[in-house]
């Protein structure tokens, strides 16, 4: 029997990113990689990440976040993610300030005025080969070789490459509609260049403050919203001198709003939340993990 069975947990969406809050800080499991894809099955609770809450151990947070994605696998961080718990402990305690330690280190979330919308910090990116990573050194990753199709004529090229806690590469492209992103993401995803796979967008540059973007999310699939995406495309158009700093993101599931900060290097991501249901985690919902 697995010791998640009968635990409560919360379903919530960040622009369509769907989120599961599994709060283990009072009777704290760890969770396992096959618990988590049981959990995210279509007649369980799907989600694209899963954030599981444990207690806190940096001071001045409210908790540590282990997150999840549907495959199983953990990742660094989860811009939607951090702020549907943003939400929910704003709630339970009034707080607009709340903080939470990640493996992508310590992020801070605030409750902005305007209800339903939440800036989370994401922290300074991370720029360099070796921290992003990659497999190879490559001294500028505002454009890595990398390409989809004929050497002579490619369908995507020359990336660029950034960290916001996991790793995204994104292609600059006239149309994100216009590539079979569904049948090239999972190949990039899994390319020997990336040793902890890569999250992969396709940019569109729609004005200096603009940008349209659709993600494959490593160990999620395709997705409405990813918002470490957001910020790594926002960061890459800077980089690349196709945007100013403060732009408006938008993904198939809406819009997000990205600065990438001058004075302190932190990339800042605001956007709304949705609440959807609470419910307890069935032994039906488990019993594919504990059959492994």
């Amino acid at each position: 029997m697995s010791p998640l069975q009968n635990r409560p947990f919360v379903k919530m969406n960040g622009l369509g990113n769907e989120i599961v809050v599994l709060d283990l800080r009072t009777a704290p499991v760890p969770v396992t990689a096959a618990e988590a894809r049981a959990i995210a099955r279509p007649s369980a609770v799907p989600f694209d990440q899963l954030m599981a809450l444990y207690p806190p151990r940096m001071a001045g947070t409210e908790a540590l976040v282990r997150i999840f994605n549907s495959d199983g696998s953990e990742a660094g961080a989860c811009g939607n993610g951090m702020r549907c718990i943003a939400a929910l402990f704003s709630k339970a305690t009034g707080k607009t300030t709340v903080a939470f330690e990640t493996p992508a280190g310590a992020i801070a979330c605030e409750i902005g005025p305007t209800p339903g919308t939440i800036t989370v910090d994401m922290g300074p990116p991370r720029l360099r080969w070796d921290e992003i990573p990659l497999a190879e050194e490559f001294r500028d990753t505002r454009a890595i070789e990398l390409q989809i199709g004929p050497i002579d004529a490619p369908v995507l090229h020359s990336p660029s490459a950034v960290s916001m806690g996991n790793p995204h590469v994104i292609f600059w492209v006239d149309d994100v509609a216009a590539h079979d992103l569904a049948r090239f993401g999972p190949m990039l995803e899994n390319h020997p260049i990336f040793p902890e796979r890569a999250n992969i967008s396709l940019a569109q540059v729609a004005g200096p403050d603009h940008l349209i973007i659709r993600t494959w999310e490593r160990g999620a699939g395709l997705t409405r919203a990813c918002g470490s995406a957001a910020c790594a495309a926002a960061v890459a158009a800077v980089r690349t001198k196709r945007t100013e700093r403060k732009v408006r993101v938008t993904l198939p599931g809406g819009d997000l709003h990205v600065e990438w900060r001058e004075r302190d290097n932190h990339v800042l991501m605001s956007g709304p939340v949705e609440f959807e249901f609470e419910g307890k985690l069935s032994p039906e919902m488990l019993a594919e993990a504990s059959a492994v």
